[in-house]
């Protein structure tokens, strides 16, 4: 029986499972991409002429833009972890509602970051175009600057993905659970298989 990834009803804890699942390699790819958003716009976002003592961002000297890139790539960084960390404790929440409840808010922080990273995309790369060349002639820190550019870009299908997984599988779960919903439990199906087919069933109706 398909089920939505690291969502399904309770079990131990295994590793290979875990980390061979679609959302924990989105996840951590994603956990990447705002590192390497964070770091280069921390490290090299920053510059100053020769005869200036003060740093400026090299988007278009807008302080805003790289602001808004250390914030947003510092903040993903957390979120990825904490999400890691839901996805990890998961399998031992029993109660319906609150599985309900940590797929709901997983799909509306994913929405939420694709939805930041595309504002941070259009940002990025419209102060990044509109930069004056005497402002950085030498054009420091320009290949920081791309792949920031590049890795929000990324980003924001790669959080788009999350909302899909969890609505494809889903969907995917329903259609092959309709029959089961129905059909009484055989009697020699035992008592925890009997819990775990019931609650995994009520769980994709409350989704709906």
């Amino acid at each position: 029986m398909d089920s939505i990834p690291g969502k399904a009803g309770g079990g131990a804890f295994d590793p290979v499972t875990f980390l061979q699942q679609p959302q924990t390699i989105l996840r951590i790819v994603s956990w990447l991409f705002s590192i390497v958003i964070f770091g280069c716009i921390a490290n090299e976002g920053y510059i100053n002429r020769q005869n200036e003592m003060e740093q400026y961002c090299i988007f278009n000297r807008n302080q805003n833009a790289c602001n808004y890139g250390v914030f947003m790539g510092s903040m993903a960084f957390l979120c990825c972890i904490a999400f890691l960390a839901l996805d990890v404790y998961f399998p031992q929440i029993s109660s319906v509602k609150d599985r309900k409840k940590a797929v709901l808010a997983d799909i509306g922080v994913s929405a939420f970051w694709s939805f930041m990273w595309f504002v941070g995309f259009c940002f990025l790369a419209n102060q990044w175009q509109v930069s004056k060349e005497e402002d950085n002639p030498l054009r420091e820190g320009g290949d920081a600057a791309r792949a920031a550019i590049t890795f929000s870009f990324f980003s924001i299908f790669t959080w788009v993905c999350f909302s899909f997984i969890y609505y494809y599988f889903g969907q995917l779960r329903n259609k092959n659970c309709q029959i089961g919903i129905h059909q009484a439990v055989p009697p020699s199906a035992s008592p925890t298989f009997s819990l775990s087919v019931l609650s995994n069933s009520a769980f994709i109706l409350l989704l709906q």
